[in-house]
C-alpha cells in the first residue's frame, strides 16, 4: 500500500544552520507515528517541512491520495495564542476555513462539523466562553477541536501534552488514540515522552545528531537511543 506521507533524505536549513539532515521515514494512512528527540534535534523543523511552510534544501517530501484541507495541524501553544480575545466556537470553527470556497462564508455543513468537533472533544458545553478564560486542559481540547475540523486523513501534533498536568495529558492521548484505532486517522506527533509514545503509538521517528532511527516500538525499545531518551523496557 502507498504512504499517504513519505519523506526522503530530507535536509532543511534554517536562518543559515542544519535544523535536520538526511531524514526518511514513511507514514500510511491510520498509522501513528511519534516524533521523538533531544532538543534542537528539528522535530519541529522537520514538522514545518512536513506541512509545506518550510522547503527542504535537499531530498524530497510527497503525499499521496491526500489533500491539504484533509490535514489538521495542532502547534505549539504560545502566550498569544493562550490569551487570544475570541471564544471557544469561533475558535473551532476556524478550524474549517480550508474548507471555504469564494466569498468564504461558514455553511450549515461547516458550522455542523465545528459542533461534532466539540462533541466529540466533550467541549459544547464551552462553546460561547472566552476562550482565554480555560484552563490548559480546556484551551488544549479546544484547539484539538479545530484541528479536528480540519482532518480527515491526517492529524500533525507538536508537543500537545506540554503545559498539561498528567491527569490531562493521559485522556489527551487516550483521544489520541480513540482518534487513530476508531476513526481510521493517521497520527503524527511530536513528543518528548517515550513511555507514552511506545505506549500508544505503532511506529518511532527518533532524531538525533549521532544518527537518526525510523521502525516499529517494539524495534526501538531495543535501541541505546530509547534507554538514553529516559525509556524503560518495564
Amino acid at each position: 500500500m502507498k504512504p499517504i506521507l513519505s519523506c526522503s533524505a530530507a535536509k532543511f536549513v534554517y536562518n543559515s544552520f542544519t535544523a535536520a539532515d538526511d531524514i526518511t521515514f514513511e507514514l500510511h494512512g491510520g498509522e501513528y507515528l511519534a516524533i521523538l528527540g533531544e532538543n534542537g534535534s528539528g522535530k519541529s523543523t522537520l514538522m514545518k517541512g512536513v506541512l509545506g511552510l518550510l522547503k527542504p534544501a535537499s531530498g524530497k517530501i510527497s503525499y499521496s491520495g491526500i489533500k491539504p484541507q484533509e490535514i489538521g495541524y495542532l502547534p505549539q501553544q504560545t502566550v498569544v495564542q493562550k490569551d487570544f480575545p475570541a471564544t471557544v466556537w469561533e475558535i473551532t470553527l476556524s478550524g474549517c476555513q480550508n474548507r471555504l470556497g469564494f466569498p468564504p462564508f461558514y455553511s450549515g455543513a461547516a458550522k455542523n462539523r465545528a459542533l461534532d468537533s466539540l462533541k466529540y472533544m466533550q467541549a459544547e458545553d464551552l462553546k460561547s466562553k472566552p476562550f482565554r478564560n480555560l484552563s490548559g486542559g480546556q484551551q488544549q481540547r479546544v484547539l484539538l477541536a479545530r484541528a479536528l475540523c480540519a482532518a480527515d486523513k491526517l492529524l500533525m501534533l507538536d508537543e500537545p501534552a506540554a503545559g498539561l498536568d498528567p491527569v490531562m495529558t493521559e485522556r489527551l492521548y487516550a483521544l489520541l488514540s480513540e482518534l487513530n484505532s476508531q476513526r481510521g486517522m493517521a497520527i503524527l506527533m511530536i513528543s518528548h515522552d517515550p513511555e507514552s509514545a511506545v505506549r500508544y503509538s505503532g511506529k518511532i521517528l527518533h532524531l538525533s545528531r549521532n544518527g537518526h532511527f525510523f521502525g516499529t516500538k517494539d524495534e526501538y525499545c531495543s535501541t541505546p537511543l530509547y534507554k538514553r531518551f529516559g525509556g524503560s523496557n518495564a
